[in-house]
C-alpha cells in the first residue's frame, strides 16, 4: 500500500510537471524544444494521410449503403464480432414486387410478360450490387479501416509519448537554468568579504552552505536532463520511424483503390449489359403485343399504325396497311394518289426542316421503300406533307428511306 501511495505520488508530480510547462509554453514564459522540419512534414503528412482516410472511408460507406439505419446496425454488428445478416438489396425488392404483380395481373398478359422481364433484369441486377458492395468492402473499406484502428492508433500512442518526453525535457530544462542562476547568486554573495564587525558571522556560513546546496541541484538537474534527453531521442526515433511508414500505408492504399476501381468497373459492366439485354427484349417484344393488341380487337375500323408493327412481324401476321396516307376521294373523280406508291429516291429534302435523330432500336427494312437502322447511329431525317405522323423520311450518306418515329430520338 505504501508503494501504491508513493508511486501515485511521484505521477501525480510528473503530471502536474508537464501541466505546469505546457501552460507555460501556451503563455510564451517557457521555451520549448522545437522539431526538425523533416519530423514537422512527417507529422503533417500523417496528419492529412488520416484526415482524408477517415472522409473517403465514410463517403465510400455511404456510396455502397446509402441507409443510414442500415449502416449503424453494420456497424454494431462489426463491434460485436457478429456476422452481419444477409439483407435484400433494392433491386432484389423491387425484382420480387414485379413478379408477384405479374403474378396478380396474369402472367401470359403483355403487361404480365414485360413485369417478369423486367423483374428478372432487376434481381441480375441486385445480385450484381450485392457482389460489388462484398469486394468493395473487402479489398477496399477493411485496409482503410485496419489502417485507422490499426497503424494510427500506434502512431497516435507513440506521439503522445513524445510529446511527454518532450514536455519532461523542457522541464529539466528549465529547472537546470533556475538552479544555475540561483547557483551562480550564492557564488556572489559567498565571494564578498565578510565584515565582522557589521555583519554577523553566521550570515557568511549560511551563504557558503547556500551555494554548496545549489552546486548540488545543478549536478542533480544535469544528470535528469541527461537521461530525459536520451529517452526523448529514442522515443523521437521510434516516432519517425512510424511516420515514415506512412509512405508504404499510401502504396497499400493505392493497390486498394485500383481493386476498387476494377470492382465498379466490372459492375457496371454487368449493369449495362444486362439493361441491354432487357432493351433488346422489350424491343423485339414490342411489336408482338401491340400486334396481339390490334389483330385481336376486331372492332377496330382502321389498320394499325406501320411505327407500331416491328419488322420481325410478317405480311401474314397483320393486315396490309398503305404507307402513305391517302388522299379523301372525290366522287366522279379518280384518285391517283392514292394509287401510286412513294419512292424515297426521287424525293428531295425540304430547303428547311431536316432534323438530327438518334437510332434507339435496330430496325430491318420491310420493303425497298424503308430504311434499315442500327442502333445508336446519327441519321437525317424530315417530314413531307401528307406523309403518316408516325413515320419520316431518313437519309444516312446516299441512302434514303422512310423510318419509324418510335425507332429515333430526335436531336435539336
Amino acid at each position: 500500500m505504501d508503494f501504491n501511495v508513493k508511486k501515485l505520488a511521484s505521477d501525480a508530480g510528473v503530471f502536474f510537471s508537464r501541466a505546469m510547462q505546457f501552460t507555460e509554453e501556451k503563455l510564451g514564459q517557457a521555451e520549448k524544444t522545437e522539431l526538425d522540419a523533416h519530423f514537422e512534414n512527417l507529422l503533417a503528412r500523417a496528419d492529412s494521410t488520416k484526415n482524408w482516410t477517415e472522409k473517403i472511408l465514410r463517403q465510400t460507406e455511404v456510396l455502397l449503403q446509402p441507409n443510414p439505419s442500415a449502416r449503424v446496425e453494420e456497424f454494431l454488428y462489426e463491434k460485436l464480432d457478429r456476422k452481419v445478416p444477409s439483407r435484400v438489396t433494392n433491386g432484389e425488392l423491387l425484382a420480387q414486387y414485379m413478379t408477384e404483380a405479374a403474378n396478380d395481373f396474369g402472367p401470359g398478359t403483355p403487361y404480365g410478360k414485360t413485369l417478369i422481364k423486367v423483374g428478372e433484369t432487376q434481381r441480375r441486377l441486385g445480385a450484381a450490387e450485392r457482389d460489388f458492395i462484398h469486394s468493395a468492402s473487402i479489398n477496399f473499406l477493411t485496409p482503410l479501416r485496419n489502417f485507422l484502428e490499426g497503424d494510427w492508433r500506434t502512431i497516435s500512442k507513440e506521439r503522445r509519448i513524445l510529446q511527454n518526453c518532450r514536455l519532461d525535457l523542457d522541464a529539466c530544462k528549465a529547472r537546470l537554468k533556475k538552479a544555475k542562476a540561483a547557483e551562480a547568486k550564492a557564488a556572489c554573495e559567498g565571494d564578498a568579504v565578510p565584515d565582522f564587525q557589521e555583519t554577523r558571522p553566521r550570515n557568511y556560513i549560511l551563504s557558503a552552505s547556500a551555494s554548496a546546496l545549489w552546486s548540488d541541484e545543478v549536478e542533480k538537474a544535469e544528470h535528469e536532463l541527461r537521461l530525459t534527453q536520451t529517452e526523448f531521442d529514442r522515443q523521437a526515433e521510434v516516432t519517425r520511424l512510424l511516420l515514415e511508414g506512412i509512405s508504404s500505408t499510401h502504396v497499400n492504399h493505392l493497390r486498394c483503390l485500383h481493386e476498387f476501381v476494377e470492382s465498379q468497373t466490372n459492375y457496371y459492366a454487368q449493369c449495362y449489359q444486362y439493361m441491354l439485354d432487357l432493351q433488346k427484349q422489350l424491343g423485339s417484344s414490342k411489336g408482338e403485343i401491340f400486334s396481339g393488341t390490334f389483330v385481336g380487337n376486331t372492332e377496330s375500323s382502321s389498320p394499325p399504325p406501320a411505327a407500331t408493327s416491328p419488322p420481325a412481324v410478317g405480311a401474314a401476321t397483320l393486315p396490309a396497311v398503305p404507307t402513305i396516307p391517302v388522299v379523301p376521294t372525290i366522287v366522279g373523280v379518280p384518285n391517283t394518289v392514292a394509287e401510286s406508291v412513294l419512292n424515297p429516291n426521287e424525293v428531295k429534302p425540304p430547303a428547311s426542316g431536316t432534323r438530327k435523330a438518334r437510332v434507339l432500336y435496330d430496325y430491318e427494312a420491310a420493303d425497298s421503300s424503308e430504311l434499315a437502322l442500327l442502333a445508336d447511329e446519327m441519321i437525317t431525317v424530315y417530314s413531307l406533307p401528307g406523309m403518316d405522323p408516325d413515320w419520316l423520311i431518313g437519309e444516312r450518306g446516299n441512302q434514303k428511306g422512310k423510318v419509324p418515329v418510335t425507332y429515333l430520338e430526335l436531336l435539336s
